[in-house]
């Protein structure tokens, strides 16, 4: 009906028009000239609205401009949501019959102009979602009709100026998501017509002024996450007609009253998770029969739950974790009982409190609706009910850290929707059921610390979603079955510790590429390490200690270049200890109690006496003095005993130095023979500048051809091609001499890349200082191939600098872009960090992030890269370092080069990678960059910036997927929350001041937590 009416009146207006005389029309120039000065501040308009604004259309026919019908003059400026990006006019001031301005969820910037204190017939001003800043005019109280002043999500700050008590008239007043400080006004008191008030996320401070009890009007109440303290005032729960109380995030404590429920009726949703409340909840929000929402957790309440839900029909979301809740006793959990009447219950989590008693039967009559439901962290006991399995709809189940006995109910294999299972440190017993092996969309199962006993079922291996899996501290036994190595998928753990597992590891981990930890500890497995666990390259921990293993570490090992903790302890490895180990990213090592004999190595790891433990090797020596052992030289008896020779050997000492000389020139033939077949494994052992020949190059690249050529930059040109004798393709730079620089930036990278090794750092093999055939200097440097090529082939494939040979690459998932993001932040903290000497890599780009076969990242180009503890290069050699639109604006200026500058390139990137935009795009103009254009789309239009390719590949996936509407819905908003958050890094990465930027401990941090989310997805 609206909407016809709406057409009616809208031609009635054209008719009017029509009709009136041109000079009618004329009359009101103060409105034309006002909207064209509107338009003039506007410098980004996607959508063409202002198209219409022009002298062939009278100005009340322009799109998102209404008129009054009597007077013709403009009463509504409506441009919401319409991705316009400028200021707003001062002249808005002129258009004196507006009643309301519409201008939220664009990108308007600059301040509030006061001029619009002067439109006294305002009734609506919607500024939401934009970027204006500063202090709101205190001119606004002029406006003394206004009903809804809304000025959420923007960039303001200050105090809201007192002035605005004279708004008697207002009843909705939102300034939520800003920078508004000095504590809730007390002026808000005096407008006795407010309904609502929000202003969540500002860091207010101060309590809840007592004068608010005096609004009977006002039903909503948001002051989430502003800094309060205090109680809430005795009077706001006179207010009988609040509807939404939200107070979660502050400091605010006391006991809840215990006629709670009597005083706010007609409350739905009552929010005050996180602060500090104390007491018990009362039992009169059994009276509160409309609630929808109650969150009561992260607090200190105690006592029973003693409400009765049995008049709840509407609540949705039940929050009481984190908590003292309950007493241990019998009667914890009756509760439940009173639930059954919730039938749209959705979300219940009861985790961490005291609640105690057997989980009684009636929680299977719960709402089918369930997808969460969580009591873990209890002294809940007994049988686990078997009614849980009618909750068709559950997607997390967390009952760990309990006491639950007996089997695992069967009826829990009707949960196929089940994404978490969480029954870990309990008293189950009996089998691991095989119907888990059903639960394709399974992606966290912790069965830990229970006493569950026989075989790991092999059809586990049909959980193909399955990122985490603990099954430690049971009674298993038998072999680790093949199928559980066939889960791709399993990124996160894969925890199979203190059981009593027998037989060899099989070679079939090598196929857990992605995995992150492997522990196998403490069980009765024999045999060798598999060879294949080399493939395993995302291994950061390995857990193999107190086994039966033995025979030497195989050398494959040397490819785990992430590797932080590596455990081989109390087993019977024996061998040399291997001197890759000097080369891996670790930061614990604990070889003790095996039969390794020989010199302990000094570099790496083994600088450190305390990081690597290596006890119980009696046939060691060497290594640095903190270890205390004997000179290699003087200890032939302990070299000897390592080796197990027999006491009766060692009698005969010309026979054993005789035995030890052999073997000493058999190892120095393995490894020449070692080095001269297969590639340096580091930077460290990069061979001298004529190891690689001129003429090598020249035919390894077909004449340095263009077809070879895969990258080019300032100081270089880079080529693909294989060097005789080798059959692998290598990437070779070949430097561009005549350029300014160049042979300082070869200098550089390879200073740099001398003492660096990082599984995400581009690995150097050899160089090459030599005169080509016409006798002119010549300089190339020689690093793995990267068969994915650059990062910026993969976000730009339409790019000048692709050839007419290479295939274009097929899209990058969000998955992908946010473990290439965490690749190269891994890189970023380990140069900034971890290196021996702290080195800033300077150039950050997509140009120089390099994808392997298995879409690792690896950070390449260090020409520009600088050395900390060096004396700074003079710039003027070399310009500015970094490159336009990626280098840190304080570099303009002359500063120093900085590790928050790399941070600053980092931010860049990932808004690169989530936009599809590079920095220097066109659309950059007029001191618009990529930083405040992601920043005045968050978070509500990031959505129409993003890289259109991202929802291609998501609707790919979908379709593939065969996803029902509902599912797609969910995910999508989920997949958008993430991409929300990767926004947020980048933004927080790459702030102009470079004390405000993020460190990268919290992006590795995030990053990981976001691709927790989207695993969680899959």
């Amino acid at each position: 009906m609206a909407y016809h009416l709406s057409l009616f009146f809208h031609a009635m207006l054209l008719r009017l028009l029509l009709l009136c005389p041109a000079t009618t029309l004329a009359q009101n120039h103060t409105d034309h000239f006002a909207l064209l000065a509107i338009k003039s501040g506007i410098t980004h308009d996607p959508q063409r609205v202002l198209d219409s604004w022009n002298t062939s259309l009278h100005f009340c026919l322009w799109q998102g401009v209404t008129c009054g019908r009597r007077h013709a003059r403009v009463t509504k400026l409506d441009l919401s949501s319409r991705s316009i990006s400028g200021s707003l006019s001062p002249h808005i001031g002129n258009l004196s019959f507006l009643r309301e301005i519409i201008l939220h969820t664009n990108s308007f910037r600059g301040v509030i102009p006061p001029q619009i204190g002067g439109l006294f017939r305002l009734q609506t001003l919607h500024l939401g979602h934009n970027s204006f800043e500063g202090e709101v005019p205190a001119s606004l109280s002029n406006c003394t009709r206004l009903h809804v002043l809304w000025l959420g999500h923007n960039n303001l700050f200050g105090k809201l100026p007192q002035q605005l008590s004279a708004l008697v008239n207002l009843m909705v007043v939102v300034t939520h998501i800003n920078g508004f400080t000095g504590g809730i006004p007390s002026f808000l008191a005096n407008l006795t017509s407010l309904e609502a008030i929000s202003a969540s996320d500002n860091p207010l401070g101060g309590s809840i002024p007592n004068a608010l009890g005096q609004l009977h009007n006002l039903k909503q109440v948001g002051f989430g996450n502003c800094e309060l303290h205090g109680m809430i005032p005795s009077s706001m729960y006179n207010l009988t007609s609040l509807t939404i109380l939200y107070l979660i995030d502050n400091q605010i404590g006391g006991d809840l009253p215990k006629d709670i429920g009597l005083q706010l009726p007609n409350i739905e949703l009552f929010r005050i998770a996180r602060n500090k409340f104390t007491g018990t909840i009362p039992f009169s929000f059994s009276n509160c029969s409309n609630l929808q929402d109650l969150s009561l957790s992260l607090n200190d309440f105690t006592g029973k739950i003693n409400i009765d839900f049995r008049h709840m029909p509407n609540l949705w979301l039940l929050a009481l974790f984190t908590n003292n809740l309950g007493s241990s006793q019998l009667d914890d959990m009756n509760f439940i009982d009173s639930m059954t009447n919730c039938s749209n219950l959705e979300i219940f989590l009861a985790h961490e409190n005291q609640l105690g008693g057997v989980l009684p039967s009636s929680v299977g009559n719960l709402s089918s609706q369930l997808t969460s439901l969580s009591f873990a962290g209890n002294f809940i006991y007994g049988s686990l009910p078997s009614g849980i399995g009618n909750f068709v709809n559950l997607e997390r189940l967390g009952m760990l850290d309990n006491r639950f006995t007996g089997v695992i109910p069967s009826e829990l294999g009707n949960l196929r929707n089940l994404k978490l299972l969480e029954l870990a440190y309990n008293n189950f017993t009996g089998n691991i059921p095989d119907f888990i092996g059903n639960m394709s969309l399974l992606i966290q199962l912790n069965l830990a610390g229970n006493r569950l006993e026989g075989q790991i079922p092999r059809n586990l291996g049909k959980c193909t979603s399955l990122s985490y899996l603990d099954l430690s501290k049971n009674n298993l036994t038998d072999a680790i079955p093949q199928e559980l190595f066939q889960l791709s998928a399993l990124s996160i753990a894969l925890d199979l510790s203190d059981n009593h597992l027998t037989g060899p590891v099989p070679q079939e981990i090598g196929k857990l590429k992605s995995l992150m930890v492997l522990d196998v500890s403490q069980n009765d497995l024999v045999g060798a390490i598999p060879s294949a666990i080399g493939s395993c390259t995302s291994l950061e921990y390995l857990y193999l200690q107190a086994n039966s293993f033995q025979g030497p570490i195989p050398l494959t090992m040397s490819a785990l270049r992430g590797i932080r903790t590596l455990n081989l302890s109390s087993n019977n490895f024996s061998g040399q200890i291997p001197r890759f180990l000097e080369q891996l990213n670790l930061s614990s090592l604990d070889l003790s109690f095996n039969n390794f004999y020989g010199e302990v190595p000094m570099g790496g790891i083994f600088k450190n006496a305390s990081a690597a433990e290596i006890g119980g090797n009696s046939g060691l020596c060497g290594g640095i003095r903190e270890l205390g052992l004997p000179k290699c030289a003087m200890s032939a008896a302990r070299l000897r005993k390592g080796s197990q020779m027999s006491r009766a050997i060692l009698v005969v000492i010309p026979l054993c130095s005789l035995l030890v000389v052999a073997m000493v020139f058999a190892l120095l033939f393995y490894l020449r023979r070692r080095r001269r077949h297969t590639q340096p494994t580091g930077a460290s052992l990069m061979q001298p500048f004529s190891r690689v020949s001129y003429g090598s190059i020249l035919k390894g690249t077909n004449g340095f051809s263009h077809q070879n050529m895969i990258g080019t930059g300032g100081f270089g040109v880079v080529y693909k091609g294989i060097l005789e004798p080798d059959v692998e393709m290598v990437a070779i730079k070949v430097l561009k001499l005549g350029n300014q620089g160049a042979l300082r930036s070869f200098m550089a990278e390879c200073e740099a890349l001398k003492n660096i090794r990082h599984r995400n750092l581009v690995k150097i093999i050899t160089s090459c200082s030599s005169v080509d055939f016409q006798g002119n200097d010549f300089k190339a440097l020689i690093y793995e191939y990267m068969p994915n090529g650059s990062l910026e082939r993969w976000l730009h494939p339409c790019s000048e600098h692709e050839t007419e040979t290479e295939e274009v690459p097929h899209r990058l998932s969000l998955g992908q872009r946010v473990l290439i993001a965490t690749d190269v932040a891994h890189a970023i903290n380990y140069l900034h960090q971890e290196s021996e000497v702290p080195i800033i890599h300077c150039d950050l780009k997509p140009s120089n992030i390099l994808l392997d076969s298995d879409m690792v990242a690896h950070v390449s180009d260090f020409g520009m890269a600088k050395l900390l503890p060096l004396k700074p290069v003079e710039s003027s050699s070399i310009g500015i370092r970094g490159t336009i639109g990626y280098a840190a604006p304080e570099y303009g200026f002359g500063s120093e080069m900085t590790k928050e500058g790399d941070i600053y390139s980092f931010g860049i990137l990932l808004l690169e990678m989530m936009t599809g935009r590079r920095p220097t795009d066109q659309i950059f103009q007029e001191g618009l960059n990529l930083h405040g254009y992601v920043k005045m789309a968050l978070p509500d239009r990031f959505m129409s910036i993003t890289d259109p390719t991202l929802w291609q590949a998501l609707e790919e996936e979908m379709e593939a997927a065969n996803m029902n509407r509902e599912d797609e819905a969910k995910k999508q908003r989920r997949l958008e929350d993430c991409m929300i958050l990767l926004g947020r890094i980048g933004l927080a990465c790459s702030m102009e001041s470079a004390r405000e930027r993020m460190g990268t401990s919290e992006i590795i941090h995030e990053l990981h937590r976001i691709n927790g989310i989207i695993l969680n997805l899959n």
